[in-house]
């Protein structure tokens, strides 16, 4: 088993999902964790898979008017990507953290993002626990950078939100796809980050990193499934 670091893209709302769902269900190499970053080719939100959209477009409001909204097919609540760093994550069965409860996953890949981001010379820390308040009782997912939840990468200053995930877990693997807001990470250097961070997942994982390039093949497979993530259809479905 090996991890495999493709190569950066940047694509449309659409795109972008149908590549993280494609890098789950139908990657070449099935035995292999995988991990890209990647780019919006315009300002985008994203939103959970079982979330309504009626509620979305109502918290997004005018302020994303302009704005691609696609459903992802992780849960978690609305991304917004005009302002991140975005990366997508898959643990193929055959590893034991694929196994693990989900809150098990979470954790391990936010502790080795925030260790990353302190070696970076970013404040962060992981938030280790819920304040003692009922308002941080679990409300189903919302807004994700409205407040941090345990095990999201926090500010260790400010306590402000840095990073925060969603996953879903099929029998080809575990999926992550997380995101980093670069209004509380400052200016992050984006080459050093999306260098260091897989490096670091990989070595969590007790894995080689190799590149083996853009799986061949995948570029028609995508666009047929970029359709599907684009339509009315899958985004409105609720």
């Amino acid at each position: 088993m090996s991890f495999d670091f493709l190569p950066a893209r940047t694509d449309s709302a659409a795109t972008n999902m149908a590549t993280d769902f494609l890098m789950l269900q139908h990657y070449p190499t099935p035995a292999h964790a995988r991990f890209r970053s990647y780019g919006w080719q315009r300002p985008a939100f994203t939103f959970g898979y079982s979330q309504k959209i009626a509620w979305v477009r109502e918290q997004i409001g005018h302020d994303g008017a302009d704005a691609e909204l696609c459903r992802r097919p992780t849960g978690g609540g609305i991304v917004d990507h005009r302002n991140d760093w975005t990366y997508a994550l898959v643990i193929p069965p055959g590893h034991p953290l694929f196994a693990d409860r989900a809150v098990a996953s979470y954790e391990a890949v936010h502790r080795v993002l925030a260790t990353t981001l302190q070696g970076l010379g970013t404040d962060a820390r992981l938030k280790e626990s819920c304040d003692p308040d009922p308002a941080c009782a679990p409300v189903g997912p919302g807004v994700c950078f409205d407040r941090a939840e345990r095990f999201d990468v926090v500010h260790a200053t400010t306590g402000r939100k840095i990073a925060g995930a969603a996953q879903k877990r099929s029998k080809r693997g575990l999926l992550f796809q997380g995101s980093l807001s670069r209004a509380e990470l400052g200016r992050p250097d984006d080459d050093a980050l999306a260098e260091a961070f897989p490096r670091a997942l990989a070595s969590m994982l007790g894995l080689e990193v190799t590149h083996p390039g853009w799986p061949e093949l995948w570029d028609d497979s995508i666009d047929a499934l970029a359709e599907n993530y684009a339509s009315p259809e899958w985004n409105e479905r609720r």
